[in-house]
């Protein structure tokens, strides 16, 4: 068995008047994340990940942000089975997945198991196989000012 490791990493603004996506579920908050889809900065970094892991670009190259194009104000949940797609043709399927969401609020711990069946569903993997921990920046940054919100993830990918 051949195995690959990729990284991804996504940061949106949050705005007022948008709602807040992250991990393919909605979260109640004052503020949302600007973007030309969803916004969903964990999907997102996860979709890179994957990308990177197989070496085939990043989510920018094949779902470009172009006004009034088919991904623009797009679920990223699709953006992510799209992902899965293009991976395996390749031969590729997720082996598991470790991301982190910084944010200062909401706070996010309580959503983390909605988040992985959610993800867990979209890639028909095992929610076992989905580790996602929220952490914040101490009030530090973009991210402590609460300007914004990021993503890291860490996927293996197995090839058979």
């Amino acid at each position: 068995m051949k195995i690959r490791i990729g990284f991804g990493y996504d940061v949106h603004q949050l705005i007022a008047d948008r709602p807040l996506w992250l991990g393919g579920i909605k979260i109640e908050h004052t503020q949302g994340l600007l973007g030309h889809s969803d916004a969903d900065v964990l999907i997102h970094a996860i979709c890179d990940a994957i990308l990177g892991a197989a070496n085939m670009r990043d989510i920018g190259y094949h779902f470009p942000p172009k006004k009034g194009n088919e991904f623009e104000n797009i679920d990223s949940k699709i953006l992510l089975r799209k992902t899965l797609e293009i991976v395996a043709t390749k031969g590729y399927t997720i082996g598991n997945i470790d991301a982190t969401v910084c944010a200062e609020h909401p706070k996010l711990n309580p959503h983390i198991p909605a988040m992985q069946q959610t993800l867990a569903q979209v890639m028909d993997i095992d929610i076992d196989d989905i580790s996602i921990k929220a952490t914040t920046t101490e009030k530090l940054g973009f991210t402590g000012r609460e300007e914004g919100i990021s993503a890291y993830a860490v996927v293996l990918l197995e090839k058979a």
